[in-house]
């Protein structure tokens, strides 16, 4: 029997064929690879691959492209001028010379009719009216305390005042025969924390009253007692009243007789008022 030589304490010689003849792996013929050795011996081999390697490479190189990119940018940045600021100081305007605009019209604005003399804005009494005996207030002007004076719950209708931002009042009063009495009253408001002249306008006792809508105002309404107040010792008294706004200022009408009142005199000198303002 043919002599086989001892190859398996030679690190890095395998036996190619059957004959015997050996030779190193960096010999073998290049078409026979290591991996192919098992193949060789006629054992199944598996190929062993080494794997994210080259998706590694890539990702690296993609940091780095933007790191040279982001350096490059600095640099071009700092190679450049500087961008020069706008001066701060403007060239000075020159003031315009004549007359300046004329002020608007009380047509045009509200404010110069309702800021002035707020008694101008008051109906003008009938002919033939006379003065009540004890008007309120002092020459049409009511001051805070003269209105709350004129109300139910005085004490009461001062602090609600208050809190609507009372600003002014005005009132004309008359009589026209011996048992009947007229009140027009303007209420200014400041109205700079709420709708004052909307809200007082709208928050009176009617019970017992009919009403109807005053032409040519949002909500603003007139009322006449259907029954008389009546007290023993005392004439029955009726009354009508009128309550609208525009604006800041709240309207209120007041008439009392010892007989029926129309709903066509109090609704007459509501709209008539109204149209006032």
């Amino acid at each position: 029997m043919a002599e086989v030589a001892d190859v398996s304490e030679r690190p890095g010689v395998v036996s190619v064929d059957g004959s015997g003849a050996v030779g190193a792996v960096g010999d073998a013929d290049p078409a026979v690879a290591v991996d192919d050795v098992g193949a060789v011996f006629g054992e199944p081999v598996t190929r062993v691959r080494r794997r994210g390697r080259t998706a590694l490479l890539i990702a690296t190189a993609a940091v780095l492209g933007l790191v040279a990119g982001t350096c490059a940018g600095y640099l071009v940045q700092a190679d450049r001028e500087p961008t020069k600021l706008p001066s701060l100081s403007q060239p000075v305007v020159a003031q315009a010379k004549g007359a300046g605009p004329e002020p608007l019209s009380a047509a045009q604005d509200r404010r110069v009719k309702t800021d002035g003399d707020l008694r101008k804005l008051l109906i003008k009494r009938p002919k033939g009216a006379r003065d009540v005996d004890y008007p309120a207030g002092q020459d049409g002007w009511l001051s805070l305390g003269d209105y709350a004076d004129q109300l139910k719950n005085a004490d009461q209708e001062f602090g609600d005042l208050v809190s609507a931002e009372f600003r002014r009042a005005v009132s004309t009063e008359w009589r026209m025969g011996s048992t009947d009495s007229v009140a027009v009253r303007l209420v200014q408001y400041r109205q700079e924390e709420n709708l004052g002249a909307a809200e007082r306008a709208g928050n009176w006792n009617v019970d017992g009253a009919s009403g109807r809508p005053i032409p040519g105002t949002s909500d603003g309404m007139a009322y006449v007692t259907d029954k008389p107040d009546t007290k023993p010792g005392y004439l029955p008294l009726y009354t009508a009243q009128a309550h609208a706004w525009r604006g800041d200022i709240a309207m209120e009408i007041w008439i009392y007789d010892t007989k029926p009142i129309s709903k066509a005199k109090i609704m007459d000198l509501a709209k008539r008022q109204m149209e006032r303002l």
